[in-house]
């Protein structure tokens, strides 16, 4: 079948090749409402799609940024992610998706393979084993934003939540509702992945902050299929925590599920907050306390970020963290 092109699209719609490329570009300043009608009839009638690459080749930008997530699985991935589409949308900007799984080589592949696809720039939820490809970029003045996490020393715009006071919020509910024994899961640290030593950290200074004991049997950094061991060896000492703090939803899931497998009543067994607020907890039986990231506001920032440095390569953001506020919904599971 004979590839339509804009010429046939031209003289059945009875305009200049560069009316439909204008309508194209939408571009209509200086065409009447009876042209724009024609010019997507005969798009219609004939079946005509743009040559994307062509336009891109002449345009210098594919209008697509690629977004590498970390870990796919976390609410906070896919929820960022909805606010980077929209925000994109707006602008007329593809996205398209990529999960690392907290992978560097994954990473590293298909930040050569966006690149390779001349994507306008990334945003990367970033593992943190890749420092050379990061130095790379920024010394190529590509576009790139990093969220949920930092990387020491490279000097690239990081979009993350205040982690340290997520986990002073959660301390602070704890010992309001009368809780000592407080504990604390995360996901593992081997790479010092940025929220979870954050947190950790927060953690440990609030405990100190209200002059609570930092029990080290109390703390656990762990990958998610270990979880409930540790779970169990926690709840197993001679003087369990009465109360923990789940890192991430991730953790908190493997919590609600032991805790159903063990009968384990939430809250009069053991108290719960939870780091990021999951879909369920509102109606989860009881309803989950959480500590509330303002995921759609940091996806919209991320994007607006990314637009501007593929506007403006020298624009003076390199480096700089933005912090979110924590928030924390008290529910009824301490």
């Amino acid at each position: 079948m004979k590839t339509v092109t804009i010429k046939d699209v031209a003289k059945h719609a009875n305009v200049s090749k560069s009316t439909v490329s204008q309508y194209l570009n939408k571009r209509y300043e200086y065409m009447g409402e009876e042209t724009k009608k024609r010019i997507e009839r005969a798009i219609e009638e004939l079946g005509y799609q743009p040559n994307i690459v062509a336009r891109s080749l002449k345009q210098k930008s594919t209008s697509t940024i690629g977004v590498i997530v970390a870990n796919i699985l976390h609410t906070f991935s896919t929820q960022v992610i909805r606010a980077i589409e929209d925000a994109c949308h707006e602008k007329d900007f593809h996205i398209i998706v990529c999960n690392a799984d907290d992978n560097p080589d994954k990473e590293k592949k298909y930040i050569d393979m966006l690149r390779a696809k001349q994507v306008d720039g990334l945003i990367i939820f970033p593992t943190g084993g890749n420092r050379e490809l990061y130095e790379r970029m920024v010394s190529e003045k590509y576009p790139v934003v990093f969220v949920d996490r930092s990387v020491s020393e490279i000097p690239i715009p990081a979009i993350m939540l205040d982690n340290v006071k997520a986990a002073k919020i959660a301390v602070q509910h704890f010992v309001e509702k009368g809780y000592e024994r407080i504990g604390m899961i995360t996901t593992s640290i081997i790479r010092n992945v940025t929220p979870r030593v954050e947190r950790l950290t927060g953690f440990q200074q609030a405990l100190q902050e209200h002059q609570l004991p930092v029990v080290q049997d109390y703390i656990k950094s762990l990958d998610p299929h270990q979880i409930r061991k540790g779970l169990n060896e926690m709840l197993s000492l001679k003087e369990p925590p009465q109360a923990i703090l789940a890192g991430n939803d991730l953790v908190l899931a493997e919590i609600l599920n032991y805790a159903k497998e063990q009968h384990i009543q939430i809250p009069d067994d053991l108290a719960l907050i939870g780091i990021d607020d999951v879909s369920y907890a509102s109606f989860y039986n009881p309803p989950l306390t959480t500590i509330a990231q303002p995921t759609f506001d940091m996806g919209k920032k991320a994007a607006e970020m990314l637009l501007q440095k593929i506007q403006d390569a020298d624009v003076k953001e390199e480096g700089h963290i933005y912090r979110f506020e924590p928030k924390l919904m008290m529910r009824e599971s301490c």
